[in-house]
């Protein structure tokens, strides 16, 4: 990478995280692209020559987390065969990052919500990636004789995505934290959906480890 485009990359990503602090703090409707270039400390009119305008900075964002999402999630499920511990590893994965980046799970879970665009028009190609890594669990472990060939993996990894998102939604919007703890909430997600995954014959004891 050249010096003039690293340089370029750098700075994108730094009004990525100031408008994420700004979303957060201020709300999607309330922050104004000057105060996006106040946390950036850039001039205004430079977020125009990476954004086209806030929605499409608002978009970038969830681009940007999901590209985290992804890379995350294909790192821990290296080398892990049962589908039983991937699962787990998935849950704790994407609730993990709910916990360790609050403010960026914020503008995801409810300042992305208000977009007109991204409800609409936008089609989340990363996210059907995301979602279709546990779709291919659910196969790999119907292959294998582990799991029902009765449940649809399109519909499972549906639910097993909403289970974890509304979990995450009431965690960033709860003002009590100490209710729950997303690794206590993986924990029981992952186990619920293998105890509903399995076959009669593969209804071994689950053992649940620490995340």
């Amino acid at each position: 990478m050249t010096e003039a485009r690293s340089a370029r990359v750098d700075r994108r990503h730094q009004i990525t995280e100031a408008a994420v602090s700004a979303f957060a703090e201020r709300g999607y409707h309330g922050t104004r692209i000057r105060d996006v270039a106040a946390r950036a400390g850039v001039a205004d009119g430079t977020i125009y020559l990476y954004f086209r305008n806030k929605e499409d900075l608002l978009l970038s964002i969830f681009e940007t987390k999901m590209d985290q999402l992804l890379a995350g999630l294909a790192a821990i499920l290296v080398g892990v065969d049962d589908p039983d511990e991937r699962i787990r590893r998935f849950a704790s994965h994407h609730l993990g990052m709910v916990r360790d980046h609050r403010e960026a799970a914020e503008v995801l879970q409810v300042e992305l919500r208000l977009s007109n665009k991204f409800l609409k028009r936008y089609r989340p190609e990363k996210l059907w990636a995301y979602l279709n890594v546990f779709a291919q669990i659910v196969r790999d472990g119907q292959a294998a004789g582990l799991y029902r060939r009765d449940i649809e993996p399109f519909i499972g990894m549906w639910a097993f995505f909403g289970s974890l998102d509304e979990l995450a939604m009431q965690w960033v919007l709860s003002r009590r934290t100490e209710r729950f703890t997303l690794e206590e909430a993986a924990r029981q997600v992952a186990d619920v959906f293998i105890r509903g995954l399995r076959t009669d014959a593969s209804a071994r004891p689950i053992l649940v480890e620490a995340m």
